[in-house]
């Protein structure tokens, strides 16, 4: 059988449309259907349902599925495993594509820096970084689409992953310098009468924020949320408000004066799970990334 008829099967169950499929495979759309009416031919079933709304894999599509990502792994080692015995990589140095998903913070604060050690250390590497939400991460690592992520939660129960800790992220409270909590130390209750600007649902600190104030007495508290860490930090430069943010992406704001931190109830620094799926192989390339990002973000 033709494994490209399986990547094809695979990219189409996860984007749900024929369309998004053949951008992805840089293929011609007619060729998408013409790989999946085979594939479907060749194992005698249906694998998908064509929908007004889109495509969905049948409950026989879904079955096969798994063991579709099965043989694709299974390749992509013996690939690697040729690759390796050949000689094809100058004095045994670890090469290939590794796809990295992270927050916008880890992707602005932390991780221009791996990159860069990774360029020196292992030229042969591309490691390409895709900035990702929490759900969208997850979405990745399932879909394969991403080899690697790092979440910003407190822990991962996903049973398809595998997670551990390499860093802990210390967050602050954030004004304008001119606002009247600026420098100062606060309460719960002084916050709650507060406007926050938060990171979009799904963001575990921002989260928990947002279930501190709204379980204090009183009004409700007046809340933001913005997809971009830019956006609530600018409004909150500007004197409109408060955040919480990593302080590694204030840094150079909170020296600079254009933002003050006020020194609210302390809020635990948030872990950085590096990530990866439980059944999948993890080629040599993604674990020289790994091994990178562990030693420099837990220094």
């Amino acid at each position: 059988m033709d494994t490209r008829l399986l990547r094809t099967f695979a990219a189409l169950a996860r984007t749900g449309s024929f369309t998004a499929t053949a951008a992805e495979l840089h293929l011609a759309q007619s060729t998408v259907t013409v790989q999946i009416r085979t594939l479907e031919k060749e194992l005698g079933t249906r694998l998908f349902d064509r929908l007004p709304s889109g495509t969905l894999p049948t409950s026989t599509g879904r079955r096969l599925l798994e063991e579709a990502e099965d043989v694709l792994d299974a390749e992509a080692r013996l690939r690697a495993a040729a690759a390796a015995g050949s000689g094809d990589a100058a004095d045994g140095a670890v090469e290939g594509r590794v796809t990295l998903g992270a927050g916008e913070s880890l992707c602005a604060s932390r991780l221009p820096g791996v990159i860069a050690s990774l360029r020196r250390s292992h030229p042969g590497i591309d490691l390409e970084l895709h900035a990702a939400g929490t759900d969208a991460a997850v979405e990745g690592l399932r879909s394969g689409r991403l080899d690697l992520v790092l979440l910003l939660e407190p822990e991962v129960t996903d049973t398809e992953l595998t997670a551990h800790a390499i860093a802990r992220e210390p967050l602050v409270c954030l004004s304008g310098p001119e606002h009247p909590l600026a420098g100062r130390a606060v309460g719960w209750e002084e916050l709650a009468g507060e406007r926050f600007f938060v990171h979009e649902q799904g963001c575990s600190y921002s989260d928990h924020l947002v279930r501190t104030l709204l379980a204090l007495p009183g009004p409700a508290p007046r809340l933001t949320r913005f997809g971009s860490i830019e956006a609530a930090r600018s409004c909150v430069a500007a004197g409109l408000g408060l955040t919480l943010l990593p302080r590694a992406v204030v840094e150079r704001q909170l020296a600079e004066g254009a933002l003050a931190e006020v020194h609210a109830p302390v809020v635990p620094p948030v872990p950085v799970q590096l990530t990866r799926h439980r059944r999948r192989w993890t080629s040599p390339a993604a674990r020289a990334v790994a091994d990178e990002l562990t030693r420099l973000m837990s220094g």
